[in-house]
């Protein structure tokens, strides 16, 4: 059973920063599947960032520039370093993993951009 807990979200000034950290069961390597999603109030789930089973990276291109993607192989977990915030990215900030042929998520952080 692949578990994903996040943490690190909260409520920060528009142009601040944040990191987010998701803590996986299981191992973590360079060709896991894994990534972040978030969800706006009244908004469908959208891709955030995600490492492909290749290693590459996709980004929604609101974010390009402003947020990375990183994994710790050590410790088996998942960031990511979100700078230059705007209100828009305020929503709830899911961890994604996709194992054994299915998609397994966390339980969401919310990050609220607000001054």
């Amino acid at each position: 059973q692949v578990q994903l807990v996040e943490s690190g979200g909260g409520l920060v000034q528009p142009g601040g920063s944040l990191r987010l950290s998701c803590a996986a069961s299981g191992s973590i390597s360079s060709i896991s599947v894994v990534g972040w999603y978030r969800q706006a109030p009244g908004k469908q789930r959208e891709l955030v960032a995600r490492f492909n089973a290749g290693g590459s990276t996709n980004y929604a291109d609101s974010v390009k520039d402003r947020f990375t993607i990183s994994k710790d192989y050590a410790k088996n977990m998942i960031y990511l370093h979100m700078k230059l915030l705007k209100p828009d990215d305020t929503a709830v900030y899911y961890c994604w993993r996709w194992s054994g042929g299915r998609d397994y998520w966390g339980q969401g952080t919310q990050v609220t951009v607000s001054s």
